[in-house]
């Protein structure tokens, strides 16, 4: 839930002094007659924002309203109700956020949370757009310099990104963010043993400590006994560690652990780490609602309607979809066909997801699932199709081929035949319980919180595969199956049927993904940058009855 409040005036709200004047001039709002003694705008505002800063968001949201109903272009108050609206309705925070811009242009704290927003949804020209403007209206705002440079690390400007951060450390040596973000950049961009270095320098000042050592074990393969690994448990140890950075800790751990072949110790530790996010943060993943969601796209998305809605669409075969469970090697197929001179990867674009959501096809299944879907016209559904081709054409304007690798649009492979029905579609599969398990030993982000359990791990993906089955039968023949063993068995032959399902000649620069210039920008950074090896297949056996709950609740799917 988002709580942030606007940083011009929260640093000067104090309640039992009375608030003190924003530093920062706001728009002088229209004259309108209001009753004796009302609450001025600034009364409610500074209350809209104790509302927010208590967490009590329908308050605020409503005391803001009070205040356009008055003054309809009220800056702070459309500011407000963005910051409120984020992780709620992003597209609709970001209306309200623009709207506020649009009043203010010069407030540089409005052009970096509308740059942040961007960011969220994906976005990044338009994230960079308004970082940048923050950047120059307010050159020491270390948090917007920070955030151009996650813009463009995200945007495959890796090399942009490190001046930035170089920028931000300047003005504070101590930044957490600016370290652990250039930190990360170097790591995408290969150059390992400068992200070490600076992630040891990062965990000497003692700046974000857990975060530091979790990216510092992914920058290389433990083959000896590390001293890291005793600084992580004596980290463990301090019984002030908890929470996120606990759980952080405990990955780290099991990270090297893992590689050093301690396996049941390795096990301890990601099972701790997932039972800290149990604990810690609302554990509120349903798979009977993520059940009955998989059921409305299947009684949407039938062969009916893919017949009624021929023609619908853009007819453009830019669009290539690598897709699967996430850890199902969606990276390692991205780097193999984007190293053909034809192919660019955009890694994971959030696009879809978006377009998807606005249509209402997003969590819930609810009586109207589907209703925008089935009235679109065929003019309506090409505006969403171009619109869709031209965000992904922001990351190469001259490939013929552009990767969106965005993992979970398994989900929203019905949208992509009625949107695209040229486009290539890529299945990453691997071993269920391999696939199962290393999503639990990763640190995916908390949209992933079905892999905080073994058990509903396994029954999330039963209805992933259930609802894969479906759209094969829907598509015959549209879906290429990328199985991630037959790439380590045989890594000519089944790239070479990659690129020719691309329609492309073959070019010997895919059998080696891993020499492939600019950023990685995913958890596979280290992986992919190696040459393929066998190590990841079946790995599920070194753990015995530890995983026994994933196995079970695989059920048939399990390869035992």
């Amino acid at each position: 839930m988002n709580n942030r409040l606007p940083p011009a005036w929260s640093k000067h709200l104090k309640v039992a002094s009375g608030p003190k004047a924003s530093p920062i001039p706001m728009a002088k709002p229209p004259i309108v007659k209001t009753a004796p003694n009302a609450p001025s705008d600034d009364m409610l505002l500074r209350q809209a924002l104790e509302f927010q800063k208590a967490g009590q968001f329908p308050e605020a949201e409503s005391l803001c309203h009070r205040v356009l109903a008055r003054a309809p272009n009220h800056s702070l108050a459309l500011y407000i109700l963005g910051t409120l609206g984020l992780d709620f309705d992003d597209d609709l925070a970001i209306k309200y956020l623009a709207r506020a811009a649009a009043q203010e242009p010069n407030n540089p704290h409005y052009q970096l949370t509308l740059g942040e927003a961007w960011l969220k949804v994906g976005d990044f020209l338009l994230a960079i757009k308004h970082l940048k403007r923050a950047c120059e209206l307010k050159p020491d705002l270390l948090e917007a310099i920070c955030r151009l440079g996650e813009a463009y690390t995200k945007f495959d400007q890796a090399e942009m990104a490190l001046p930035a951060y170089e920028k931000a450390l300047k003005i504070d040596s101590n930044s957490a963010r600016a370290r652990t973000g250039l930190a990360k950049t170097l790591m995408g961009l290969g150059r390992m043993e400068e992200a070490a270095e600076s992630l040891n320098e990062t965990i000497a000042r003692r700046l974000d400590v857990a975060e530091a050592y979790n990216s510092l074990v992914s920058t290389r393969k433990f083959s000896t006994e590390a001293p890291e690994l005793n600084n992580i448990l004596s980290e463990l140890g301090d019984p002030t560690v908890s929470g996120e950075a606990a759980s952080m800790l405990h990955l780290a751990a099991g990270k090297i652990l893992n590689d050093l072949a301690r396996y049941d110790e390795a096990m301890d530790h990601f099972q701790q780490a997932a039972r800290i996010r149990v604990s810690d943060k609302a554990y509120d993943f349903d798979i009977d609602s993520y059940r009955r969601r998989v059921d409305a796209l299947i009684n949407l998305f039938d062969p009916k309607l893919i017949a009624a809605k021929a023609g619908h669409g853009d007819p453009s075969d830019v669009p290539v979809f690598v897709l699967g469970m996430p850890r199902s090697g969606t990276t390692l197929t991205e780097q193999i066909c984007s190293s053909h001179p034809a192919v660019d990867g955009a890694g994971e674009v959030n696009k879809l997801k978006r377009m998807a959501t606005a249509l209402g096809l997003g969590m819930e299944a609810t009586p109207t699932f589907g209703r925008q879907l089935r009235s679109m016209t065929e003019e309506k559904s090409r505006a969403m199709a171009n619109e869709y081709v031209a965000n992904l054409k922001q990351y190469s304007a001259t490939a013929p081929y552009i990767i969106d690798k965005m993992p979970h649009n398994f989900e929203n492979i019905g949208l992509i035949g009625f949107l695209f029905p040229n486009a290539r579609i890529i299945h990453c599969t691997r071993d269920a319980i391999d696939n199962c398990l290393s999503c639990f030993m990763s640190n995916l982000n908390d949209s992933h919180s079905y892999r905080y359990d073994l058990r509903l791990l396994g029954l999330y993906y039963r209805q992933y595969d259930r609802l894969m089955r479906h759209w094969m039968e829907l598509f015959p023949g549209r879906i290429f199956e990328n199985r991630y063993e037959a790439l380590i068995s045989d890594q000519e032959g089944q790239s070479r049927r990659l690129i020719d399902y691309l329609g492309l000649p073959w070019d010997d620069a895919c059998l080696r993904f891993f020499d492939k210039s600019g950023s990685v920008r995913t958890l596979s950074r280290w992986q992919v940058r190696q040459p393929i090896y066998a190590s990841s297949v079946k790995r599920w056996k070194k753990y015995g009855r530890k995983i026994q709950p994933l196995i079970d609740a695989l059920g048939d799917l399990a390869e035992l």
